[in-house]
């Protein structure tokens, strides 16, 4: 899916927010990598990060939901999340409980783990502040590393 990443950071901040949006929903690719670009193209750092936060953020919450209604069948169909990765992370976050949100950006898990948050119910704020938090470290983190480097 790398070939779809350019064209949406021709689109600036609108472009990095839906790209956002749909890297923490349904398609499987990484926002970090347009994030990354516009950070060196000269874009504001701190709105880059809050806006790919916002995205990332709410389509998380959008992982939630569809957990929230519990139908595996629409998880496997539109997540791609199979019922063994699930059930490993029902198991965990029955133990640990919504804060287990906050590690929503470990790659191939973090979905996953939200998704396991809303087929259990775990209490929304308490998800919806573990993943904002969550996710505005990862981009935070990617935003001082471009500084230091670049």
């Amino acid at each position: 899916m790398l070939f779809i990443e350019p064209y949406f950071a021709e689109y600036g901040y609108i472009g990095l927010f839906v790209l956002s949006f749909l890297a923490a929903t349904v398609l499987p690719f990484s926002s970090e990598v347009v994030f990354f670009g516009m950070l060196l193209g000269g874009y504001d750092a701190w709105t880059c990060t809050l806006v790919a936060t916002a995205g990332n953020w709410l389509g998380g919450l959008t992982c939630y939901y569809i957990g929230y209604l519990g139908k595996i069948e629409w998880i496997e169909k539109y997540l791609k999340i199979d019922k063994e990765k699930l059930d490993k992370w029902l198991y965990k976050t029955q133990k640990y409980g919504g804060w287990l949100a906050f590690f929503s950006f470990v790659p191939f898990a973090g979905d996953a783990i939200v998704v396991a948050t809303g087929f259990l119910r775990c209490r929304f704020l308490i998800v919806a502040f573990a993943l904002l938090a969550g996710k505005f470290l990862r981009y935070a983190l990617i935003m001082y590393a471009n500084n230091l480097l670049f």
